[in-house]
């Protein structure tokens, strides 16, 4: 898993998150820089995971084959859901994105949906956290940071897009870090 993962991970608290983020934006104010935080949120992430997309991920980025690609595939295959209130139930419809929230796979297969997306932009300070993404950008220049967050932000709507995630613009904002 990737190393800007916290969540879901022993040992990658949200404490541990903080203290990392903290120490970068001092560093990088240490250097004279401004440092732009983008805290990005996604919609009903784990309501959206594909799983043609996410058993795609596990074969080709992960090296899960045979046996295990099997189970994996027959356990997001085919899998159905209904909602009951009171005396009223809802006709059973096939689910064909989410992974099963209250499991214990679920966070892990969410992990592996989601794990890719440093690739995107690769060399910028991403932190995740379940659903969340942060991307931090540092630089002197505010121009060439304006260029570098606005190629960062097209490089992961591509990745969002690409894997089928919304962006929840309610809840996704920015800080400017600088003296």
């Amino acid at each position: 898993m990737s190393i800007n993962y916290f969540g879901f991970r022993k040992n990658h608290s949200t404490t541990l998150a903080l203290t990392d983020v903290t120490y970068d934006i001092y560093y990088s104010l240490d250097h004279n820089k401004t440092v732009v935080g983008i805290y990005l949120a996604l919609q009903k992430a784990v309501d959206c995971v594909n799983h043609d997309i996410l058993l795609y991920k596990m074969y080709n980025n992960y090296g899960v084959r045979v046996v295990a690609y099997k189970w994996f595939a027959n356990y997001l295959t085919d899998r159905k859901q209904y909602t009951c209130v009171k005396d009223a139930s809802s006709t059973l419809n096939n689910v064909n994105c989410c992974v099963p929230q209250g499991s214990v796979l679920g966070p892990l297969l969410f992990l592996v949906y989601v794990n890719d997306i440093a690739s995107a932009v690769p060399g910028s300070k991403l932190k995740l956290f379940a659903d969340d993404t942060n991307l931090f950008i540092s630089g002197i220049d505010e121009a060439k940071l304006r260029k570098k967050y606005s190629t960062c932000l097209a490089a992961l709507n591509s990745w969002f897009i690409a894997n089928r995630l919304c962006i929840n613009l309610d809840k996704t904002n920015y800080n400017d870090f600088s003296f």
